[in-house]
């Protein structure tokens, strides 16, 4: 499991992927989300800017990433 420490509040769904390197881009990110592939809590999102706060858990492509507070 990757853990994540927010900087702010909250981190956008897409802006994660992209700045873990999961997605190489923004408009992959979207794919990704929008076609069901990651998962925040256990459920499938479908919004690229669902915020993230502490807590959460995101999984996707068979990682998890724990977000962190800062």
């Amino acid at each position: 499991m990757t853990e994540f420490t927010l900087t702010r509040d909250h981190i956008a769904l897409d802006a994660l992927l992209k700045l873990l390197a999961i997605a190489s881009s923004g408009g992959v990110a979207k794919m990704m989300v929008q076609e069901g592939l990651v998962c925040v809590n256990g459920e499938p999102e479908l919004r690229r800017g669902r915020k993230l706060r502490a807590g959460d858990l995101v999984s996707v492509q068979g990682e998890e990433i724990r977000i962190l507070g800062a």
